[in-house]
């Protein structure tokens, strides 16, 4: 039961009697206890008064100084009035927790954030179990000598407390417990990382923190946006996500879209909004973004005010957005909908600049037909703003002379006053206009040209758009959500003649091989004889029981016969390191090969003894330079036909960088499962154990491909490694099981591939 909203008066004597109480000799308590002494009673109950004063008194003693009390003094009634009284209790004991380990220091920002977080969560059962959830955290990431008591304080408790607030604001309490698992499970044991995952500055953080929120999140939806993109506009670009929390939370960063030489930057998700979906959203800003590539030319913004670059980049953006839907119609309701509808006199000219809030006007005008506003100089610059594009696109220059004559016209000296009204003034799905501007104090410089900026990684590499794998982690037993980024791309084209020459050079060995081969190779329609029931009759059969019924002896009944078809229902993937370790000589002397150039010999010799077979197959590579980029190459599809094309790609085949394996696998995986056939098999030819520049814990890759191997099971796919290290046995047999081969003379890869291929399939 909360107490009156109408405090009693209090009197000196009371306030006196409730200072003693307190106990407590810091001087910065005296300036505030009498204000929050009356929001407390106006709040509370008597009895929780008493409570709030025996809470404050322990406070005042623990040898924390004055902030932890004058928190609690000044928040406490606002968490009584969210959560009830009657929490006070659980949170006295979680203090006193605090209070007896080495986490004194998280009592602070534990009572500074407690009034928001209970906002937030608004039920005292849910606060229990934030309370539960930061005890928790304390007693698994305080470190200890002896493993006795515990020592040392939680690296990331005060920083949790601190970002609490704002996971909560995008969280629910359960997806707040699975995002701090998460970061126990993965950091307890390396400070610098806990502290970075409990700020929400590191990229498994955000990861999980995208993962348990609700919304549109980018990561699932990267490769069909970029499609989007490419398909719609004729543009390429990487799209990067940046955390719209801790953005927020830091107003210096950028809160809108922006297009740079390394890509597009976008928000980590997006919520449905009215009328439009999160997906809509991002094809808004995409196209946006599209469009000013397109359309816009930048502009020299050195004699120009501030006030007249915003005028500038709002005229440019209406022109971008007025072209984009002249193109592709559909798009006027969307940006209709996420446009805002400032309202004419909302903003106070008395208080506010209200230059953004005008040209917020303007710009909802210049895309809205009826927008209804009667003010005459809106509605005549929307006029020749139409004009200016009625008989093409403009451009940004014609824009620039419009916004400038616009300022001139309806400046104002309120415009000049610092504070400035925000209210419905943001298109959050339009750039902030960073490409739009030029400065001439750059060109003094020859190393600012643009034309020297290095490259974006999106225009080095014609590649597909990023697929993101999870990546099993055996300490915490749990998988990393979107841990790995895997790019596949067209593997490069050589000389076709020279698959040509290995496999003329291994003419003995193809036309042993193609013996075997034709005892494997399908007959389609195979007879099946001595069939009571069948097809057709069989005439010698029954000429002979015809005979023997006409001699009194039983005749056989089996005269009929049928057919079956006898084809291989078999599609097959055949996986290649392509590692840096392929680079290494085998053997000695003048006649001395790589790995590498035995792998080429024996897949071409593999490849030609499934195409004489007829079976669909396909060949790809992978290599990796840490996990955020895993690359995947298509050396054949499987409706390719064995040819030139396939030839000049295996003639061309590289060593290079590391081996992640397990994104590998669950990459080829995807591809295997579209196949329609009975049987699907994925060879992996590998020289080495996983591992990967990134990765200093030598199990982790391997217990990450152990796990790959096991979800391809459970898909009916069924894997098989063919090894070239020597030492092999002694995590091969961990990942694959007993589907395995080790081959340790590797010249005689080529002899041994195809064959141990026809043993499987046979």
């Amino acid at each position: 039961m909360r107490g009156s909203e109408t405090p009693p008066a209090l009197s000196a004597d009371r306030l006196a009697a409730c200072r003693a109480r307190l106990d407590c000799r810091l001087p910065q308590v005296d300036s505030v206890f009498a204000d929050c002494l009356r929001e407390a009673i106006a709040v509370l109950t008597p009895t929780g008064v008493d409570a709030y004063l025996d809470c404050a008194r322990f406070l005042g003693r623990i040898g924390r100084g004055a902030e932890p009390l004058l928190a609690f003094l000044e928040e406490w009634p606002a968490v009584a009035h969210s959560v009830g009284e009657e929490s006070l209790p659980a949170v006295l004991a979680t203090l006193q927790r605090l209070h007896k380990s080495p986490n004194g220091k998280a009592i602070a920002p534990f009572l500074q954030s407690l009034a928001a977080v209970s906002r937030r969560l608004a039920a005292g059962g849910q606060l229990q179990r934030y309370l539960d959830l930061t005890l928790r955290l304390m007693e698994r990431t305080s470190g200890s000598i002896h493993g006795i008591h515990k020592t040392f304080a939680s690296p990331g408790l005060p920083d949790f407390l601190i970002q609490a607030p704002t996971l909560l604001g995008g969280l629910s309490i359960a997806g707040l417990t699975n995002w701090v698992d998460f970061g126990v499970r993965n950091h307890a044991s390396h400070p610098e990382r806990q502290r970075d995952y409990f700020r929400l500055q590191s990229a498994d953080s955000r990861a999980v923190f995208q993962r348990e929120r609700h919304g549109t999140l980018l990561v699932d939806h990267e490769r069909l946006l970029e499609l989007y993109l490419r398909g719609l506009w004729g543009e390429q670009a990487l799209l990067v996500p940046y955390a719209v929390a801790s953005e927020a939370a830091n107003p210096a960063s950028p809160v809108q879209p922006y297009d740079d030489a390394d890509g597009i930057r976008l928000p980590d998700v997006l919520d449905d909004v009215p009328g439009v979906s999160g997906i809509d959203r991002y094809r808004a800003a995409l196209a946006h973004i599209a469009g000013h590539r397109r359309w816009s030319t930048p502009l020299f913004a050195d004699n120009l005010s501030p006030m007249q670059r915003l005028a500038v980049e709002t005229f440019e953006d209406s022109r971008i957005d007025t072209l984009i839907v002249r193109r592709y119609p559909g798009m006027r309701r969307i940006f209709g909908a996420l446009h805002p509808r400032p309202l004419a006199g909302a903003c106070d000219p008395q208080r506010f600049s209200c230059l953004r809030h005008r040209l917020a006007m303007l710009s909802r005008a210049l895309l809205d037909g009826e927008h209804g506003d009667t003010d005459g100089d809106l509605r005549d610059f929307v006029a020749r703003f139409r004009q200016a594009l009625v008989d093409g696109e403009a451009s940004s220059l014609a824009m620039s002379e419009l916004a400038l004559a616009y300022v001139a016209r309806t400046r104002r000296q309120s415009d000049q006053l610092p504070e400035v009204y925000f209210s419905d003034t943001l298109v959050d799905y339009r750039d902030d206009n960073r490409h739009l501007w030029r400065f001439h104090e750059l060109s003094d410089d020859e190393e600012t040209f643009v034309e020297n900026r290095p490259a974006s990684a999106s225009s080095q590499v014609d590649r597909l758009p990023p697929r993101h794998y999870p990546e099993w982690d055996h300490h915490s037993q749990s998988y990393r959500p979107d841990w790995v980024s895997l790019y596949e791309s067209l593997h490069p084209s050589g000389d076709a003649a020279l698959i040509d020459r290995l496999l003329d050079r291994h003419a003995a060995l193809a036309r042993r091989l193609k013996r075997l081969l034709d005892i494997l190779k399908p007959q389609e329609r195979v007879r099946l004889r001595f069939q009571e029931d069948g097809s057709e009759l069989d005439l010698d059969v029954a000429v002979r029981s015809l005979i023997d019924c006409r001699s009194g002896v039983t005749p056989d009944p089996r005269i009929n016969m049928s057919q079956r078809s006898n084809g291989r229902n078999l599609t097959v993937l055949l996986l290649l390191d392509l590692s840096e370790s392929l680079a290494d000589k085998v053997g000695s002397g003048d006649g001395e090969q790589t790995v590498l150039e035995l792998s080429q010999e024996a897949v071409s010799l593999l490849a030609w003894s499934i195409d004489q077979l007829g079976d669909p197959f396909a060949i790809a590579g992978f290599h990796s330079d840490t996990r955020h980029d895993v690359r995947y190459l298509h050396l054949k599809g499987s409706s390719e036909p064995w040819g030139d094309a396939v030839k000049r790609r295996l003639a061309a085949m590289q060593a290079g960088y590391s081996t992640r394996i397990g994104a590998a696998l669950r990459h080829a995986a995807h591809y295997l499962a579209a196949q329609r056939a009975e049987k699907k098999l994925l060879l992996v030819l590998t020289d080495g154990q996983p591992s990967d520049v990134d990765v200093t814990d030598d199990r982790l890759l391997i217990e990450d491909a152990r796990k790959a191997v096991g979800e391809l099971d459970r898909q009916g796919i069924f894997s098989y490694c063919i090894s070239l290290d020597a030492r092999a046995d002694d995590y091969v047999g961990h990942i694959f099981g007993h589907r395995h081969s080790v081959i340790d003379r590797i010249e005689r890869l080529p002899q041994r591939l195809p064959e141990l291929f026809m043993a499987l399939t046979r």
